[in-house]
């Protein structure tokens, strides 16, 4: 079992950043392909980025490319997500998502409310 802690959201105006942090603790991520989805209301879940185990590889939805960074830090069991330039669609529930390299066993987090006004 992998328990994932999201921080970091909030309320922030059009233009703005944060810094979402998923951790982990007492269990080591390297061994997971860690992720970030995030939920509008009346929307489906939507991907938003995901980073390998080594980190050398990173993903990005469409909608955030260019505008948001995830990385990771394997020693200290966390993985963020830098927003820039936030837009009000933007507006969701950010939930961190953790995928199992070899079980493919996937895990999420309880999510951290983002919203950004116009």
């Amino acid at each position: 079992q992998v328990h994932l802690e999201e921080s970091g959201g909030g309320l922030v105006q059009t233009g703005g950043s944060l810094r979402l942090s998923c951790a982990t603790p007492g269990r080591t991520i390297s061994d997971f392909t860690m992720g970030w989805f995030r939920q509008a209301p009346g929307r489906e879940r939507e991907f938003v980025a995901s980073i390998v185990w080594s980190g050398y590889s990173t993903y990005y939805g469409d909608s955030v490319l260019g505008r948001f960074t995830i990385s990771r830090d394997n020693a200290k069991n966390t993985v963020n997500l830098q927003m820039n330039s936030l837009k009000p669609e933007d507006t969701a529930v950010y939930y961190c998502h953790a995928e199992n390299i070899l079980s493919r066993r996937e895990f999420w987090g309880q999510g951290t409310q983002v919203t950004v006004s116009s």
